[in-house]
């Protein structure tokens, strides 16, 4: 399953990348991601944090704690988080990618492409896909709110 997200935000690519460019952000703005805690020093070339996520469905909540590594990162282009557990296990991926574009036409505004790719069965079926979905919509949204 593939959620794809794309907003134009009228702020430079620095002032969005901080919210993206680094999971500790993403509690303020995306409700999927309900806890994040850094598991390496900030300065390791490959971040790793320990992810909650967290969806409603109903009066149910649909739950999951995945070990996430930043894999690629631009700074102000590209961050993309990907599931990296460490217990020997095969387990579904899950994969965040951040692209902006600040369009280099000297205007500001920056396009953001989020992409959440996701292999697995625990978030599969129409109506969690679709709370799935509805969690990045808002989450596109909070985020716009947070930087204008």
């Amino acid at each position: 399953m593939e959620v794809v997200r794309e907003l134009v935000a009228p702020v430079s690519p620095a002032e969005l990348f901080v919210h993206v460019g680094d999971l500790d952000a993403y509690p303020a703005w995306m409700p999927l991601i309900h806890d994040v805690e850094r598991l390496v020093d900030a300065s390791d070339e490959s971040p790793m944090w320990s992810v909650e996520l967290r969806a409603k469905v109903g009066p149910f909540a649909r739950s999951k704690r995945l070990r996430m590594r930043r894999s690629e990162f631009r700074v102000d282009e590209l961050a993309v988080f990907e599931r990296s557990e460490d217990d020997g296990r095969q387990h579904s991926p899950w994969i965040l990618r951040a692209e902006l574009d600040g369009g280099g036409d000297g205007s500001v505004a920056t396009t953001l492409r989020m992409t959440l790719t996701y292999g697995g069965s625990l978030w599969a079926g129409p109506v969690l896909e679709r709370v799935l979905d509805d969690q990045v919509r808002r989450g596109s949204i909070a985020l716009l709110d947070l930087v204008t």
